[in-house]
């Protein structure tokens, strides 16, 4: 497509995006522009919108409408105090709001640790994090991060330099999903999910 330069800019854009891959973001951008109902043009409306309405609350990190910050799920008043949810991304934020088990606060972090990307914690919220639990009054602090190596290891660090500062801190329970079957859990899934059991009766 390299005679039509335009479709291969909105191609190379799309391509940004988290997921996509080269022949997603071909079908998408020729999705778009063979679209005769507006399609491309109230996409680019919408964007246009969402990049000048939408921004980041200054307390918690999550996204906000410009014009609320800090945002409706700092200053809900219903919102139980002094718990604080530790995320990676304003995403996590989505799901477990979705999950409707947990009216605390939210801290998001932006990511976490990972030398190989040469993101430190100087690049994610740890300062903004910290700052927090005194004026807030955070007894608890809930590190909902992946099960990964590099989000381990910002789990430790955290857990680590949050009891040095008097919080209590924990760790979302990780075991086996819903529907799930022993055959198919890898050994550290198993490692949790028996850590972690409960009393039945």
């Amino acid at each position: 497509m390299k005679h039509l330069l335009p479709l291969d800019n909105l191609v190379a854009s799309l391509e940004k995006l988290p997921g996509i891959g080269k022949r997603s973001a071909e079908r998408m951008a020729l999705a778009l522009v063979l679209n005769r109902d507006g399609l491309a043009r109230k996409l680019a409306d919408a964007l246009l919108i969402a990049d000048e309405q939408i921004g980041s609350c200054s307390r918690c990190g999550s996204i906000t409408a410009a014009k609320e910050d800090p945002c409706v799920l700092c200053t809900d008043k219903r919102r139980e105090n002094g718990l604080l949810c530790v995320v990676e991304s304003p995403g996590d934020i989505l799901k477990i709001e979705t999950s409707g088990a947990f009216n605390g606060r939210y801290h998001v972090l932006g990511g976490h640790l990972s030398p190989a990307l040469g993101r430190g914690v100087a690049d994610l919220r740890v300062t903004e994090l910290l700052a927090r639990l005194q004026p807030e009054n955070i007894q608890e602090v809930i590190v909902a991060l992946g099960t990964d190596v590099e989000s381990e290891a910002t789990a430790s660090y955290l857990a680590e330099i949050l009891t040095s500062r008097g919080a209590n801190v924990s760790r979302l329970a990780f075991g086996l999903p819903s529907g799930s079957a022993i055959e198919y859990a890898d050994s550290t899934t198993l490692q949790r999910a028996i850590q972690g059991r409960q009393t039945l009766g």
